[in-house]
């Protein structure tokens, strides 16, 4: 993807968002007829030129420092999420210097190390997620979770690895599974945008985005929007066809020494129903990622209660 057009889109975006309020201009202009701040504006809130803000919006400038992009970043008011995301695009690190990957990244591989990490999770819900957000792990509870209707051994198998932003836009069941679905995209959207920023040269990544504009118009709609989410914390209501309605809260982490890699879990709240559920859910699946018979297990949270 070409980083320098993804910079100006970006800087488009943000800057149609603010609004001449926001930084203390007059709401009504007769010079003003485009939503958000004019280029003049924002050019002088960041302490730049008029010609050379246009030229980096544009993507016909090259090498914007890294005191010009802190000083957009503070005109546009961007959170430390699209902070990052700009110096990504600009190809500049936040302490000076090209540090983002430019060739395309090696392949992803889950170490032993990583694999004893999942394990002491015991039956809480995990994944492991790679840079392209491809699910490369999971324990039976996590699979049971997210995807219990694939097979639990595709994350082994680079070519059949689950993608948790396709599920969330191709695959009904994991659109059903979250009450608020377009809370779900959002956040799925925002992740890519990231990916995109931090490997621009990612031919599988560019292929993915690819699939999901061709194949989906609210994945289209949301990307246009060049929004970008971190990878923290996010709070969902689930609904699973096995043990019903639950509200949990995903963490993520990153993996140490495995770049792009995270560690997502999935809790809820201590004596509630929904880790009542989650219990049972890990009951309710054999060590292979099949579901028990019925009659080994309540038959409702309830009944586990």
């Amino acid at each position: 993807m070409k980083s320098k057009s993804q910079l100006g889109r970006f800087l488009r975006t943000r800057r149609a968002q603010l609004q001449p309020s926001d930084v203390g201009l007059p709401e009504f202009d007769e010079r003003r007829r485009v939503p958000g701040l004019r280029r003049d504006e924002l050019a002088q809130l960041a302490g730049v030129s008029e010609s050379y803000y246009t030229r980096l919006e544009q993507g016909l400038s090259r090498g914007a420092s890294t005191e010009v992009l802190d000083a957009l970043a503070r005109a546009l008011r961007l959170d430390e999420t699209e902070h990052r995301h700009l110096h990504d695009l600009a190809g500049v690190g936040r302490k000076g210097g090209n540090d983002r990957t430019r060739k395309p990244p090696a392949p992803e591989r889950v170490t032993e190390t990583t694999r004893q990490l999942i394990d002491a999770f015991g039956d809480t819900p995990v994944i492991v997620l790679g840079r392209r957000s491809d699910v490369l792990a999971w324990n039976r509870t996590g699979h049971a979770l997210f995807a219990g209707h694939l097979d639990p051994r595709s994350p082994q198998d680079p070519a059949q690895r689950p993608n948790t932003a396709r599920l969330v836009f191709r695959d009904a069941h994991t659109r059903e599974l979250y009450e608020d679905w377009p809370k779900k995209a959002r956040d799925a959207v925002g992740r890519l945008r990231l990916a995109v920023g931090r490997y621009p040269d990612d031919p599988l990544l560019a292929a993915l985005i690819g699939e999901l504009v061709m194949h989906s118009q609210e994945f289209t709609d949301l990307w246009a929007e060049h929004r970008v989410r971190a990878w923290d914390i996010a709070a969902y209501r689930m609904r699973h066809p096995l043990v019903g309605p639950m509200d949990i809260t995903q963490q993520a982490v990153p993996v140490p020494n495995e770049q792009g890699q995270r560690l997502v879990a999935v809790t809820a709240a201590a004596g509630s129903a929904s880790q009542a559920a989650l219990t049972l859910l890990a009951q309710a699946t054999t060590p292979d990622g099949r579901t028990r018979p019925a009659t080994d297990n309540p038959s409702t949270v309830s009944d586990y209660l």
